[in-house]
């Protein structure tokens, strides 16, 4: 699979992208989705807790992948997929180059602008017009459009259900 993402599933975090391309100046330090919701224990109900996402460090992986559905076992080849495909930063598009703090600096290629997200979930699986892949995202999780694929959970959450029907494949070409 190779990368994907580039629009913002919120306008928060649109807001955020648009001020990080603007200026390396006045970027932020790191990319902050602040709306991901982390369960923190069974008594403590859901917590909205900020996950400052930057290049390289996918530390948060094991709670958001465990709200996602993933089991624990997974966690540690997951990472490595994550961290080949996206580096750990969710508002990447195939073609992207981030820096240290997400922030995408320039696009690199325009080959494969569908990949999208952590996982860079390819277009055949998300666009309705793709006749490949039975557009598996779009049909079970009515996730369609490139966009709400920018969300780190929703990207986890759409990875999942391509693991669940064809395990690591999706990732791996050969």
């Amino acid at each position: 699979m190779k990368r994907l993402i580039k629009c913002i599933f919120a306008p928060l975090i649109c807001l955020c992208m648009l001020g990080a391309q603007a200026s390396a100046a006045g970027a932020p330090d790191t990319m902050t989705v602040p709306h991901v919701t982390m369960k923190m224990g069974a008594d403590a109900g859901t917590l909205t807790t900020p996950i400052t996402f930057r290049h390289g460090d996918i530390s948060w992986l094991p709670k958001l992948a465990a709200q996602a559905g993933w089991p624990k076992s997974s966690i540690k080849r997951l990472g490595e997929i994550i961290l080949r495909e996206s580096g750990g930063c969710p508002n990447r598009a195939g073609g992207d180059v981030v820096d240290k703090n997400c922030n995408i600096t320039r696009v690199s290629e325009w080959t494969h602008r569908s990949d999208t997200g952590l996982l860079q979930i390819n277009g055949v699986h998300w666009k309705q017009d793709h006749a490949q892949y039975a557009v598996l995202v779009c049909k079970k999780m009515g996730v369609c459009d490139q966009a709400r694929l920018l969300d780190p959970l929703t990207n986890l959450k759409a990875g999942k259900l391509l693991f669940d029907v064809a395990k690591w494949s999706p990732w791996y070409t050969n």
